[in-house]
């Protein structure tokens, strides 16, 4: 019989142990991202993301402000972790994933912080921009599910994935909740320091969509497993929306749930682009929603009237 979240079945059936080895050895000479920086975190290097060997928490609460199947009326167990593997200069959370702003904590704390959240009732274990910290998360799950831990995990990324990595995580991680940001090199470059991103994040959300498929949520909207892409619009339509709902429509499918994000402001150092340097307009927003329609998609955003 499957068992649900699916990261008690590969505890149970042994097969745990070997993926945490084999994301510590990526860890060693660190490869967790596509930047293969092959730094020795381990010994006080730094790579791109500036994250050390050890977990960093900025906080960790039930977030109501995600999206309604993760948040039902106990919230998403969220647990902000700082550093990030891209390196946006309209960054709103600049101060926890440029500036590292947080508190380091082991194992058995970050395992601690897992089973308080869902004593408090929430509905799943979100884990805010994990990819260069997924051999230190996934090797502190063990001591989460000894201690009751039995929440769905959601792997909430930028969508600038290793390949190995996801594919690391398959049964383990439930619901994926990546980003996918941009459609053209030109601008993951300029604006996240992020070449390849969009040939990354295709494949990355290919391998997810082959293990999890479309979201999928009980009788009450609750998420329990699946694919939940994120797309923000951004200013001058950098961020490539038609080809990236083509992507989804056409390589994945229309059933996907796609939340298309209206809320981009300048932030951090967007002000030294000024195409970048402003609010979308209502118009622009439309556009987006129209995009994502003409392919077929229609889960996850609120249609313009």
């Amino acid at each position: 019989m499957k068992l649900y979240p699916s990261y008690l079945e590969v505890y149970r059936s042994g097969e745990l142990e070997p993926r945490i080895a084999a994301l510590e050895k990526l860890l060693d000479e660190c490869t967790l991202c596509p930047r293969n920086c092959r730094v020795h975190r381990r010994e006080g290097e730094e790579g791109v993301c500036k994250a050390g060997a050890g977990l960093k928490v900025s906080s960790a609460f039930p977030h109501f402000g995600e999206e309604p199947p993760l948040v039902g009326w106990g919230g998403s167990g969220t647990i902000f972790l700082t550093h990030c593997n891209l390196r946006c200069v309209f960054c709103q959370n600049f101060d926890i994933s440029h500036e590292g702003k947080g508190e380091a904590v082991t194992a058995e704390e970050f395992a601690d912080l897992m089973i308080r959240l869902q004593h408090m009732g929430c509905h799943n274990i979100n884990f805010v921009t994990p990819t260069h910290y997924s051999a230190q998360i996934v090797s502190a799950l063990p001591l989460a599910i000894e201690s009751g831990l039995q929440l769905p995990i959601v792997w909430n990324c930028g969508g600038y994935e290793s390949l190995e990595v996801i594919r690391l995580l398959d049964g383990i991680v439930d619901i994926y909740m990546p980003d996918i940001k941009y459609s053209e090199d030109l601008y993951s470059k300029k604006y996240s320091r992020a070449p390849g991103y969009f040939d990354v994040a295709k494949a990355a959300l290919k391998e997810i969509y082959r293990q999890v498929g479309n979201l999928e949520v009980d009788a009450r909207g609750i998420a329990k497993r699946g694919l939940l892409i994120r797309h923000l619009v951004m200013p001058g339509g950098v961020a490539g929306t038609e080809k990236v709902m083509k992507f989804i429509a056409e390589e994945l499918s229309i059933e996907c749930y796609v939340n298309i994000m209206d809320q981009y402001h300048p932030c951090y150092q967007a002000e030294r682009f000024p195409e970048i340097n402003r609010r979308i307009t209502s118009e622009e927003y439309s556009e987006a929603i129209t995009s994502a329609k003409s392919f077929g998609l229609h889960r996850g955003f609120q249609s313009i009237q």
